[in-house]
Formats: structure tokens, sequence, C-alpha cells
């Protein structure tokens, strides 16, 4: 098969599709590897390193697109890059689609096949390809977090540590959550766990002890109560294929504390605070209501070698299979990631999106 690996165009986005170790499996394999000039020489992937796996250095997203038959990316296509989109190519990365009408829309212009990522199933009903940027999002929530308390950034001007005991709230106990609960305690601040799932709770409570640590069944009442005595919030709240719920309201900042900081995980999904907007690594942050929210919407993109390593140790077994078998044959034999199709044809296929989005 034809596999491009396009340079990613998003603000400070410079994970790649493909590490040269992956490509070169896929290339002793015997497919042919089109890779964008320079798409991974930020991270020390070189074009040498790539041509030295098999691969053929490719100027322009443009020819890239039109060689291949099957794209490997990391983030969404951006405005600029639908016009390289047709219906005989199919498009695998994060596509987050819940959270995007608009982009859900442009795609379907396109007929362009669509699996995600983050939508990508496992036995264990565990989400395997969205797990590894989801534990990193996670580690980070707690680093840019702290960074922002500091009075230098607008922030209240405290620090996470032993000396001087903080509060730091996270709301959603999934993969991010814990990653999340796991740094913070870490750092000796008081955690506050916010879930929904009794189970999950009592499950975290084995694993983290309860010294310094306060477990919460998620409600209006309890999350305002949480979030007011907390120095940083994160929210990492997440449900399949669907736009992420709001569980802080604009109402609740009125009783934060000036300089406090909100870290919104769950951005790519539209956002679970409802005083959240996308934001950007040049321009992280703004501020509502006295309250900081950091809503970039590829955190991940910080740690590009560490996260593009991470992914493809998950993604790479996939790519194999659609490769080696064909699309068609690959979905129809795995359910999981038949799981992972999102658009086919110009239509939304996956049952949650088409919900979410009303089509």
């Amino acid at each position: 098969m034809k596999i491009g690996v396009p340079a990613e165009v998003k603000n400070n986005e410079h994970r790649i599709g493909l590490t040269p170790e992956s490509v070169k499996t896929l290339c002793d394999l015997g497919h042919q590897l089109f890779v964008q000039s320079n798409a991974g020489h930020v991270i020390g992937f070189t074009n040498q390193l790539y041509e030295l796996s098999g691969a053929q250095i490719v100027d322009s997203a443009a020819e890239i697109y039109k060689l291949s038959d099957l794209i490997i990316k990391v983030k969404e296509p951006v405005e600029s890059e639908f016009q390289h989109l047709r219906n005989d190519l199919t498009l695998f990365t994060y596509l987050h689609l819940a959270g995007d009408p608009v982009q859900a829309k442009k795609l379907l212009e396109t007929g362009v096949t669509g699996i995600a990522y983050e939508t990508v199933t496992s036995d264990n009903g565990s989400l395997p390809l969205l797990a590894p940027m989801s534990a990193i999002a996670g580690q980070l929530s707690v680093v840019v977090g702290s960074y922002h308390l500091l009075k230098p950034n607008n922030g209240r001007g405290t620090l996470l540590s032993h000396l001087d005991p903080r509060i730091v709230s996270v709301i959603g106990a999934g993969v991010a959550g814990k990653e999340a609960i796991s740094k913070a305690k870490s750092n000796q601040a008081q955690v506050r766990v916010i879930d929904l799932n009794q189970s999950k709770l009592e499950e975290l409570k084995l694993e983290f002890g309860e010294e310094g640590m306060e477990y919460i069944i998620s409600s209006p009442d309890a999350i305002n109560q949480a979030i007011s005595e907390s120095d940083i919030v994160i929210g990492s709240v997440y449900v399949v294929g669907k736009e992420a719920p709001k569980v802080v309201s604009k109402e609740m900042l009125a009783d934060m504390t000036e300089g406090s900081v909100l870290v919104d995980i769950s951005i790519d999904q539209g956002g679970c605070f409802e005083t959240s907007k996308p934001t950007t690594h040049d321009k992280p942050t703004f501020i509502e209501n006295g309250v900081l929210h950091y809503c970039v919407t590829n955190m991940p993109g910080a740690v590009p070698l560490s996260a593009t390593s991470a992914l493809n140790r998950a993604t790479l077994p996939f790519i194999q299979e659609l490769a080696s078998k064909g699309v068609n044959q690959a979905l129809n034999e795995n359910k999981h990631l038949m799981n992972g199709l999102n658009i086919r044809n110009g239509k939304i296929v996956h049952p949650a999106i088409k919900e979410a989005l009303g089509n």
C-alpha cells in the first residue's frame, strides 16, 4: 500500500504520524512510504533518517496526499488540508468530530474515509490509541497548571509542595484524570478526585490511599464546593464519540479564588467547562472572572518526541493491518478497528458521533 505522512500544520504541533522505526517496519513489509520533507526534523527525525528507513521524501503536502492511499497523521485536518482529501483516500488520525461540527461537515464534503484513533477499541473496553495521549495530557495538566499559578503568569502565586499544601481538584477519573492525580500527589498537593462512578473511586482509593486525598461522587454542588477551594482544577471528562458535558458552569467561577487555574483536557471534545474556548501553545491561556483558563487543543504537542514515540507504539499494529489487508478487509475483520470508522462516502457512520452531531 502507498502510505503518506504529511507534516502537521496545527500551531506548535511537532508530532509526526510515523517514526523512522515505524517506517522501516512498514517498508520491510513491502509498502511504499512517502514522508513530507522536514516533517520530523524538530524532534530529530531528519529526512536522512526516513530515507535510510526506506521512505521517499516528498516536498509538498499536496504531493503526499496525491501519491497515497492511506494518510497517517496525528491531529485532525485543518482548513488548508481539506483541499487534499478525496473519496478514495483513507485518513487515520485523531478526528474529535463530536466537538467540532464545522470540521465534521467539511470532512464529509470531501468523501474521505476517516478512521479516528480516539474511537478504536480493545477487548477490555479501553481506548488503546487515545490512552497514550490522555496519559501525557494528564501529566502535563499539573505541570502547566503549576506554571500558570506563578504570579508573573497572572496566577495566584502558590506552589504545589509540602511547604504550603494546596488543593488540586480532578474532575473525571479516566486515563488522563488518573495521571493528573498521580502527578499532583507526587507534587504533594491535596487532591480531590471527582467522578460519577463509585466503583472507580474505590479503585483509586486502593491505589492512592487516603492521606492527602478526597474521593467525591460528582454532582454540581460537590464540584462547586471543591473548585471554590482549589488552586488548580483539571477537567478530564470524556464520553466516547460525544461532546464533553459541561461540568463547571460560568456561575461557579464566582466562587473561585482570583488567579486559580482551570486546565481543560477535554477541550478536543468541546471542553468540559462552560467558559472554555480553544487556545494554542503560542497563547495558551485567557482569564474569565479572574480565573486563568488553559485550553490548548493539542497539549501533548508540547512534548512531541515523547508523544510521537508513545503514539506509534499504539498505532503501528493497526496501521500494519490496514496496509497489509487493505482498508475494507481490515475493517471487516477487526471490530475494534471498525469502531474507529467515523466517516465514509460523505456520511457519519459511528453511532455516537451521528447522535452527537444530529445526523
